[in-house]
């Protein structure tokens, strides 16, 4: 790794701390809120949870839409800073901002008028206590996806100035907001699904509230500039801005969508192996998330400190912070896996499944650990590298590909040789045959991180021209 002398470093490491660690509290907030979610509702019973976990299926793709059009422009903005042209990382969130909020109007409002033909149509024939909470469910979260939306995008742009101390307060106070609104709506009024449902959009209007004042102010922070919308109410759209945010959030956009299409095609793989891997799968994708987490909080930051040193056009720097934050990243996944790893039998205890079903998690939760100390930072913290370059085109291939070529093709091939053979040889049963799975999640990992680094490596997006 080049040396920097520390007078040019656009980051300091005090800077990359305060950066980093606001994140993993927010990613932690974010995986305990699901938790007790899922909790919650499941006080209601079986058709409540049915109904909610349906409908979160679909929910989960339309957020991402806003979320990577969030990244799209978080990296457009960051870029401007690096560039010291704040006028115009101002200009490119309020941009973000019209283009979020008024898609999510369109999609709220197709969502509406459609709801009772497009559930029976993507859910099939399910019992109609079912049917009926997820159209009550659905309704209430249709109407706070602009809410939603313009969170994510808020939320985005103050990572992109650096001040992610923002972003996790306000996952604190969402947290709060959520997880009481809940117990209130459930526990005191008897609601059924609706008492779910309407904390999500009380607490993330808010939320969207709370950071549409903050950026409308403009305060600094650690000494550097801050993205000010002040004048968004005079609505003018300059597409040329927003085909820079969509030229990252649409290929980001597909890569997600895609990714998650391809999941829940696995999932129904594992529903083959029977009731046994479908409870192991979901104990162990708790454990992996867990995993992970700080992995992820740093590729958020790649794109903050990417994408300002791109567009300081400091490119020796841009490489200099990616396998500095790499490292970073490395690092704090093998320090959190390692005690993680040796309390997995104790953490998997807790959910009180069946012995079978315990030593399957076990395995899954061990096998998805250990490959990720080695692995996962190259496979999906590396690329953001590259995104924060406007080298989003390749990410989202390499990825599709990926997904359906490796992941999910040798999931089927497993699947018709039980795992090679490996499930006899080793006297398994049969539900072990689900342990395929993630051997195949593990084969996607090496073929992206083996493409992303050629691609770093040749510096190629480097040449990407943004702004």
């Amino acid at each position: 790794m080049q040396s920097i002398p520390r007078s040019e470093r656009l980051f300091s490491n005090h800077d990359l701390w305060l950066l980093i660690w606001p994140l993993v509290v927010e990613q932690l907030l974010n995986l305990t809120l699901g938790i007790a979610d899922i909790v919650m509702v499941a006080s209601l019973g079986e058709y409540a949870v049915s109904g909610v976990s349906l409908v979160d299926a679909m929910n989960i793709l339309i957020v991402q839409v806003f979320a990577a059009l969030g990244t799209g422009g978080a990296v457009v903005a960051a870029q401007y800073i690096g560039h010291h042209a704040a006028d115009k990382a101002a200009h490119t969130a309020r941009q973000l901002l019209y283009t979020v909020f008024f898609l999510s109007l369109i999609i709220m409002a197709a969502g509406l008028l459609s709801h009772r033909a497009l559930l029976p149509a993507v859910f099939g024939k399910v019992d109609s206590d079912v049917m009926d909470a997820s159209r009550r469910y659905f309704v209430i979260t249709m109407l706070a996806l602009p809410a939603i939306a313009v969170y994510n995008a808020c939320a985005a742009l103050f990572r992109a100035q650096g001040n992610s101390r923002v972003s996790m307060l306000i996952s604190v106070l969402i947290n709060i907001l959520n997880i009481g609104g809940n117990a209130f709506f459930i526990f005191v009024l008897h609601w059924g699904v609706e008492g779910v449902a309407f904390p999500t959009m009380i607490s993330r209007t808010v939320a969207a509230g709370i950071l549409l004042v903050l950026l409308y102010r403009g305060k600094s922070y650690n000494g550097r500039p801050a993205i000010s919308i002040k004048g968004i109410t005079r609505v003018h759209f300059d597409f040329s801005v927003i085909k820079k945010i969509l030229s990252i959030g649409i290929p980001n956009g597909l890569e997600s969508g895609t990714f998650q299409i391809g999941k829940i095609l696995v999932l129904s793989l594992i529903a083959s192996y029977g009731t046994v891997a479908i409870a192991a799968n979901a104990a162990a994708n708790t454990l992996a998330t867990f995993e992970v987490l700080p992995g992820n909080a740093v590729g958020l930051a790649i794109l903050t400190v990417v994408g300002q040193c791109i567009g300081a056009g400091k490119l020796d720097q841009a490489e200099y912070y990616a396998k500095k934050l790499l490292a970073i990243a490395y690092a704090a996944v093998i320090v959190l896996n390692i005690p993680l790893l040796m309390c997995a039998d104790n953490i998997l205890a807790f959910y009180h499944m069946s012995a079978e079903t315990t030593r399957l998690a076990w395995y899954m939760g061990v096998w998805h650990g250990l490959c990720a100390m080695v692995f996962w930072p190259m496979s999906f913290t590396l690329p953001n590298v590259l995104r924060a370059a406007n080298d989003a085109a390749f990410t989202m291939i390499v990825s599709i590909i990926s997904m359906w070529s490796v992941r999910v093709g040798m999931c089927y091939v497993f699947r018709a040789t039980n795992v090679f053979g490996l499930v006899d040889f080793l006297s398994w049963p049969p539900s072990f045959g689900a342990m395929g799975v993630w051997i195949a999640m593990i084969m996607d990992w090496i073929f992206r991180l083996t493409c992303f680094l050629v691609r770093f490596f040749h510096g190629r997006w480097k040449n990407k021209t943004l702004i």
